[in-house]
């Protein structure tokens, strides 16, 4: 188990963000359309795991957004943006944003929090997701991860984009 924190309070997680060097665990989430969104159909690309409790919150949001901008430019990479939202949550939001060709993931029928070891397991948002980062190269290995250490704090944009290079 891994600890963060919300507003200075501490929080446990279900687990460890998995090993850099490791391989990423295989994932399935549910879409903005309700289909499935998996490790399986973005192989061979470079991924940014942007994961957070709710796309509701002015920090998730923020950090979606920032994502977005950041990393439309890079080639074969894929930002997907994982919550225990649900997909009609994801989609309204970019939609408001103008966030286009987006990529979001619900862990509602899922145990991405639980594999990815990122779901809280007490405090006021026990059972989402922890706010956290894993970026995955092309051959599916892990390369940088943040389990970032107060929750209602944005992650560290720079130090995920420069591992995706």
């Amino acid at each position: 188990m891994a600890t963060t924190a919300f507003k200075g309070n501490p929080v446990t997680t279900s687990g460890e963000l998995p090993a850099v060097g490791s391989t990423a665990p295989a994932f399935e989430l549910v879409g903005t359309d309700l289909g499935p969104v998996t490790s399986e159909s973005l192989a061979g690309k470079k991924l940014i795991l942007n994961v957070f409790p709710s796309v509701d919150t002015g920090v998730c949001a923020q950090s979606v957004r920032t994502f977005h901008e950041k990393a439309s430019g890079l080639d074969d990479t894929v930002v997907v943006n994982i919550s225990a939202d649900l997909p009609f949550a994801h989609k309204r939001f970019c939609a408001a944003e103008g966030i286009e060709n987006a990529t979001a993931g619900s862990t509602f029928r899922s145990d991405f929090a639980s594999d990815y070891g990122v779901k809280m397991t007490d405090g006021p948002m026990a059972g989402l997701c922890a706010r956290s980062v894993v970026v995955v190269d092309a051959e599916g290995k892990v390369v940088h991860t943040q389990l970032v250490d107060e929750i209602t704090t944005e992650p560290d944009y720079d130090s995920a984009l420069a591992a995706v290079n």
